[in-house]
């Protein structure tokens, strides 16, 4: 993920497999990532192609719409599981980021009402 974050941090974390995703950085504390707002900021913008990007970060902004479209189909339990902890963060620390990210990513809000609904209800 030094994830992120966003909207996936932990799917960024991911690499495309055959089947799923590596796990190779399944062991990322999202809470230190999260808990860095420089961070957590230049993920962001590596995913809005506003900022560089390390090579977690590029892996990450290849794998943002497919996992949102597919309900990250591709992912494991913990990536699934980080990605919910970082699209709840960004929901509730970065409402800004988050609306610039579904306006890249899901611009008609197709995939990303489902997330906001389901941990709006946690």
């Amino acid at each position: 993920m030094r994830l992120l974050l966003l909207l996936c941090l932990s799917v960024y974390l991911c690499c495309a497999c055959a089947q799923s995703y590596t796990d190779r950085y399944d062991t990322v504390n999202l809470d230190d990532v999260l808990a860095n707002k420089r961070l957590t900021v230049a993920y962001i913008k590596c995913m809005l192609d506003k900022g560089k990007c390390t090579s977690e970060g590029k892996e990450l902004k290849s794998h943002i719409a497919e996992a949102l479209q597919n309900g990250c189909a591709k992912c494991t339990k913990a990536q699934r599981e980080g990605m919910r902890r970082v699209i709840k963060h960004l929901i509730n620390h970065e409402r800004g980021y988050w609306q610039q990210l579904v306006e890249k990513y899901d611009p008609k809000r197709v995939y990303t009402q489902k997330y906001e609904k389901e941990l709006n209800s946690l």
